[in-house]
């Protein structure tokens, strides 16, 4: 009988994703710290807790990943990918750096995170198509939805570990050595890259240099019913679901009344899900339409309890539920997507993906700061709630047509 548990973890055989892995989970600690710090400080330390303040500085971070669609995506198809890796993770340390020394000195203003928040999300915005195609040069295509729900699963054992420290060093020595810290944790990333075995590296074709590339990804997307219903449930999803920044801090401040430990635990606490869902992803074999079907519709359920929390530890368990629900549903449209799209298009289509959705996270975080601030956290929770539902909705329908009519999830020729 096959082991799922040992399936889970068949793509670290590979030297250079292990290694990968290794260097990600380190700098992924630090991101998870810089997180919960730049929330804290921006809704305890920079205003009386306004949450359209934190909804501002997620809309920053987010909004490049719309503004610098038609440039990240062809980036991803067109150039060396572990080069470009390396200039934008070394420019995101520069960046967490210079805010934990301005916070540090104790110059911070609120427009010196808005500003920071901005240009650390345009070098976002770049590294994300390359860095989750890069995987398939780490692996190929044979062992890609495992190593991407591995690549996941790092992500949330830092997010078990990130916040909870974040919360520590806040409480203990102060905001800007959280940033600082992140800062520093983009050198194991830069180490690794540097180890990699180069000709090991399964180098995708490269897209041509011709005009109209980035116009040819939407229409590669927009000719395929399965790549379009997907990406509509990230944006419903994506726009006010994942704002997970403000359901959080608000709820622990001004609901729950909790200190910096508190409401870093919360971000902890629902890493346990998350990781439970990152597991289930790597052990299963090639995502469809149902498991982006159950991902998105517990997610509704998931924001639905958090809503009516009556207590922080209720909040917390729901929060449990929301993490392995969006896990799965984001590691599902990731490996679809890529599974099912031509090597020379893919570094386009997921710049679509990761612009959709966290694109749409820029859209809805100041409106969800708004409705926060004048109706209170819990309705917040109830967008997200329907945002789950209604992707859903999108995934049923995608499900009851023909096979033919939906792609098929056709694999690359």
């Amino acid at each position: 009988m096959r082991n799922p548990l040992a399936g889970a973890f068949r793509a670290l055989g590979n030297f250079n994703f292990r290694l990968w892995t290794l260097g990600g989970l380190v700098s992924n600690i630090g991101t998870w710290m810089q997180r919960v710090a730049q929330d804290w400080i921006v809704l305890t330390q920079l205003t009386r807790h306004d949450a359209t303040a934190v909804g501002i500085v997620v809309g920053l971070q987010f909004a490049p990943q719309l503004l610098l669609l038609p440039w990240s995506g062809l980036a991803a198809d067109r150039f060396n990918q572990r080069k470009l890796l390396m200039l934008t993770q070394a420019s995101m340390g520069v960046l967490a750096t210079a805010l934990g020394i301005l916070t540090i000195l104790g110059h911070i203003q609120l427009w010196h995170v808005y500003i920071f928040a901005f240009v650390f999300g345009a070098a976002a915005a770049l590294d994300a198509p390359v860095r989750q195609t890069f995987v398939g040069e780490l692996v190929g295509d044979e062992h890609l939805a495992n190593a991407v729900a591995l690549n996941s699963t790092s992500f949330v054992v830092a997010q078990m570990i990130g916040p909870a420290m974040a919360g520590l060093v806040i409480a203990t020595i102060g905001t800007g050595w959280a940033f600082l810290l992140n800062g520093l944790s983009f050198g194991a990333v830069l180490i690794s890259m540097c180890l990699l075995r180069i000709h090991e590296l399964r180098t995708n074709a490269r897209a041509p240099r011709a005009a109209g590339g980035f116009i040819e990804g939407f229409r590669y997307v927009w000719g395929r019913p399965d790549l379009r219903s997907i990406v509509l449930m990230l944006f419903l999803i994506g726009t006010f679901g994942l704002n997970f920044p403000i359901f959080i801090s608000t709820m622990a401040v001004n609901i729950f009344h909790s200190d910096a430990r508190g409401f870093g635990l919360l971000s902890s606490i629902m890493a346990i899900g998350t990781i439970i869902g990152a597991l289930f992803a790597a052990g299963s074999d090639k995502p469809r339409f149902e498991t982006l079907l159950f991902g998105s519709g517990v997610f509704g359920i998931g924001c639905t309890l958090a809503a009516l929390a009556p207590g922080y530890w209720w909040f917390g368990a729901a929060l449990a539920v929301i993490g392995g629900a969006a896990l799965t549903f984001s590691n599902a449209t990731n490996g679809m997507m890529q599974l099912s799209t031509i090597p020379s298009m893919r570094g386009r289509v997921m710049a679509i993906r990761v612009g959709v959705a966290l694109g749409g996270t820029a859209l809805g975080a100041p409106i969800l700061g708004w409705v926060a601030n004048h109706f209170g956290p819990r309705w917040t929770l109830g967008f997200g709630a329907i945002s789950g539902f209604l992707a859903a909705l999108v995934a049923g329908q995608m499900m009851a047509r023909p096979r033919i009519r939906r792609g098929q999830s056709q694999s690359p020729s």
